[in-house]
């Protein structure tokens, strides 16, 4: 069992404040291995697609009453008949347990939830392989972590395995998708997802979405809010001040792993500029995963310059941040544009060195260039 350390004390963190820690992250993407690798002898683990779980959990009370360790893990909690009933009363009547639910989803994306739990839980969101835990996984390369993506199972085959980018499609719609907002057509969620994937890093215009796959715009609108729910996609919205050359509306679409992105361009084998496009989405996870409270946007004029992030620090600081394969190779037009309307915060170009940060002075600005963990808290 590969340790992951920076997931499992996100999960005590939570637990600090609040009796449930609800995990979620897309299929595959190792929530069942990470609860588990909170011990055997700690843990009392309970899957809840076996058919004997219902009836044990029906009287929620005498089963936590019955619990003897300190720890209990609901794995895949959604298949439960009334999850939110059993966590609420586990975490209401034995605040002494520390609970941890599993999903791919938030507890507000299906009607079996019909509390969402305010004030017991903080959601703890597990995305792919980050680049800070690529050691840990028998020292897979950035270029494999790109091309292969970060679901385990995936990113530690010997060649990028085809079949499995498929089936996890058939299987998230069958097991999340079809279960939790009973959409039906799985091909047409499909050939949106496919076609989203291909569209990862650009601008989402919704209409055209509707008219390239062939499906209402209504139809498009509900699997997005689907797709975001389950954290299959991230849309970053734009910051501006509402300015006329500014974008303000269009957001910025990412799929949620370099794998499928990759596979869904039909991107083998990956070319140096193909490296530079899937970095982006590492730190985009990076961002998500060690500053999950920062308000997160992207900035565009209607020149086509642009930031890659911007974080919003306070009324009047935004941090840039800029990705780039090879630091050397950087245009800072887009960057130099967006400190003319923003003058003040911190600037920095992610790139995946092996050598300690350094500053770099473009015009007046001076930017921090480092790898992810560079970037200040």
């Amino acid at each position: 069992m590969i340790p992951r350390p920076f997931w499992v004390n996100r999960l005590h963190e939570a637990w600090q404040s609040v009796p449930i820690a609800w995990l979620a992250g897309v299929r595959r993407s190792g929530k069942s291995t990470l609860a588990r690798s909170l011990g055997s002898d700690q843990t009392l683990f309970i899957e809840c697609d076996q058919p004997e779980v219902e009836d044990a959990v029906k009287n929620p009370s005498l089963f936590f009453k019955a619990c003897r360790k300190p720890i209990v893990v609901f794995d895949e909690v959604h298949q439960l008949k009334d999850p939110s009933r059993v966590l609420k009363i586990g975490a209401d009547a034995f605040p002494h347990l520390k609970i941890l639910a599993t999903g791919s989803s938030t507890l507000a994306a299906s009607k079996k939830f019909r509390d969402t739990l305010t004030g017991r839980k903080r959601v703890v969101h597990l995305p792919p392989v980050l680049w800070a835990e690529l050691p840990a996984f028998g020292g897979a390369s950035l270029q494999q972590r790109l091309f292969h993506g970060g679901l385990p199972q995936a990113l530690l085959a010997l060649g990028k395995p085809t079949a499995f980018y498929r089936e996890w499609m058939d299987s998230f719609f069958a097991r999340d998708i079809h279960r939790l907002f009973e959409f039906r057509d799985l091909n047409r969620f499909n050939a949106l997802l496919e076609y989203l994937l291909r569209q990862s890093g650009g601008l989402l215009d919704v209409t055209k979405t509707a008219s390239a796959v062939g499906i209402s715009r209504p139809t498009v609108d509900s699997h997005l809010q689907a797709l975001q729910i389950t954290q299959a996609i991230t849309l970053l919205r734009p910051f501006h001040s509402g300015g006329q050359k500014e974008i303000i509306r269009m957001p910025r679409l990412y799929g949620f792993d370099t794998g499928f992105v990759s596979h869904a361009r039909g991107w083998n084998p990956l070319r140096p500029d193909d490296c530079g496009f899937l970095w982006e989405h590492l730190v985009l996870e990076h961002l998500q995963s060690f500053h999950p409270d920062l308000p997160l946007h992207y900035w565009r004029d209607k020149t086509g310059r642009e930031v890659d992030f911007v974080v919003v620090r306070n009324r009047d600081e935004v941090d840039a941040i800029e990705c780039q394969w090879d630091p050397s190779e950087f245009d800072f037009g887009g960057l130099k544009a967006f400190r003319t309307l923003y003058p003040k915060g911190n600037n920095y170009l992610v790139s995946p060195l092996t050598l300690p940060s350094y500053l770099k002075q473009a015009g007046n600005l001076e930017i921090k260039v480092c790898d992810p963990s560079g970037i200040a808290t």
